[in-house]
């Protein structure tokens, strides 16, 4: 009885000096506090101090709720042929491929269906959208599904694969949700951001993360200027709209690195705005020319030309009657303003005089042997579409499956490179060029290192390669240089 009783008082004071710990950090804890003492702030807390405009957000379920009625999804359908190449059904064969190919490769070429998704935005409440060129790009049948599940077959009005930009336009039942469209100009690294689009068919997808980085130039194009952001691009968010934190449109989403994660592109909203009226009116983008092919100023370059730095772009050539021809720029030129705005390099050039308008009058500066000087300029139109001459006989090295010719004025006018090039009219389908990614129009600068400005110098020169069953070429496409090496067996 006693030894219940002594382990009964010994619980109790057990249970009370327990009681009182607790109670005295309790107390401790609230004067800690009451005195301003360092606490872990809680989300509500920091966002009760944040800074007026702050971009920080607690949630993105209010903002995904506002802006994604105007985001819709977008399949197309295209007929797409098939054939010309023969595989062996039994993997590696012990026959080999060719032996397929003789028995069944004059079989006809049959065609398929191919279906794609893609997403877009509503830009006015009558249907008009903004999604990517590539998304309907020669498609036969595009059928938009908007925020009600309503589906509606769409027109293509206007593309531009320069940009990767298209417009298309619904017929809806009644009037729909528009997309804010924002400023890209003003967009910083480092702002929040949310994409919403149809990555491999999952409708209405939100990924949020920040502006990474701004005016990426990764080869798509000539007017590459990407925004790039670490929010989830997968293939089908494509021609999506790329939020603010405001609910404002700053881009549309584009373009993935495969293989990378947290690196994906969005085109500029701005340059999407520049060429609405032309795509709207027109169907096609016109762009402005001035007739000359630049390039980036090196440091050696800048001591030579006597420029105190690399700032501006170095006129390598000028095409005779067209605009800087006839306003008096000359080979050797380095352009460093237009109206006012300063030009970093050849880049930065191209996309102010791809703004102008056709027939504006622009001032130009420059410097020539070291002195500044400034020209009037009337805006040219740049042609896209380049018709090969056909009736110019191509230079064929059959060993490689590469045809070629020499650079005509009005394809070196068109093209914007030099008059002394070549320039590749055919590739043979399945040849050594043609898996090396050859393509029609590339200009072949080198072979196996040696320079080449003619058809004829070209032919002498793959004629040494053919011996050796190999040759490396350097390749010119757009702005991008590269080498390839063919081999042949």
């Amino acid at each position: 009885m006693k030894t219940n009783r002594k382990s009964f008082f010994m619980f109790l004071m057990a249970f009370l000096v327990a009681f009182f710990i607790v109670s005295l950090v309790g107390v401790l804890r609230s004067s800690f506090t009451d005195s301003g003492a360092p606490e872990i702030p809680a989300a509500e807390a920091v966002s009760a101090t944040a800074p007026a405009g702050a971009q920080t957000p607690l949630s993105f379920s209010d903002l995904t709720e506002r802006v994604k009625p105007a985001v819709v999804n977008i399949s197309t359908t295209k007929t797409v042929k098939g054939g010309g190449i023969y595989r062996s059904p039994f993997g590696n064969s012990p026959f080999g491929d060719d032996f397929f190919e003789r028995f069944f490769g004059d079989m006809p070429t049959r065609e398929f269906k191919q279906q794609s998704l893609g997403s877009g935005f509503i830009i006015s409440n009558d249907g008009y959208i903004f999604t990517n060129n590539h998304v309907v790009e020669k498609a036969d049948k595009i059928i938009v599904k908007v925020s009600d599940g309503n589906k509606y077959e769409a027109k293509v009005i206007g593309t531009d694969a320069n940009t990767d930009i298209a417009l298309i336009k619904i017929k809806p039942q009644a009037s729909l949700p528009v997309a804010e469209i924002g400023d890209s100009e003003k967009v910083k690294v480092g702002e929040w951001v949310i994409a919403i689009g149809n990555p491999f068919g999952l409708e209405a997808t939100v990924t949020a993360g920040i502006v990474s980085a701004k005016g990426r130039v990764i080869g798509a194009g000539p007017y590459d200027n990407f925004i790039q952001t670490d929010a989830s691009i997968n293939p089908g968010n494509s021609g999506g709209p790329l939020y603010n934190m405001e609910g404002k449109v700053i881009g549309i989403n584009t373009a993935i690195v495969q293989q990378a994660q947290g690196i994906g592109f969005a085109i500029p909203i701005n340059m999407a705005k520049t060429i609405l009226n032309d795509l709207k009116t027109k169907g096609k983008v016109t762009r402005g020319w001035l007739g000359v092919s630049v390039q980036d100023i090196s440091d050696d370059l800048a001591a030579n030309l006597n420029h105190k730095n690399k700032n501006g772009a170095l006129i390598s050539d000028v095409f005779k009657g067209d605009p800087a021809d006839k306003a008096g720029i000359k080979v050797g030129d380095i352009i460093t303003e237009i109206d006012g705005k300063p030009i970093k390099d050849s880049h930065d050039l191209l996309m102010a005089i791809a703004s102008l308008q056709v027939g504006q009058k622009i001032n130009v500066k420059a410097v020539r042997d070291g002195r500044e000087i400034s020209f009037r300029v009337t805006v040219g139109e740049r042609k896209d579409n380049v018709a090969l001459d056909t009736d110019k006989p191509d230079i064929s090295t059959r060993q490689f499956g590469i045809a070629v010719q020499d650079v005509t004025p009005d394809l070196a006018r068109q093209l914007g490179i030099s008059r002394n090039s070549v320039i590749v009219t055919d590739v043979e389908s399945g040849s050594p060029a043609d898996e090396a990614g050859i393509q029609p129009q590339d200009v072949i600068v080198q072979v196996n290192r040696v320079k080449i400005s003619s058809a004829k110098e070209f032919e002498q020169e793959m004629t040494k390669a053919a011996a050796k069953k190999s040759v490396t070429l350097l390749v010119k496409r757009g702005r991008a240089s590269f080498f390839v090496t063919l081999r042949s067996e």
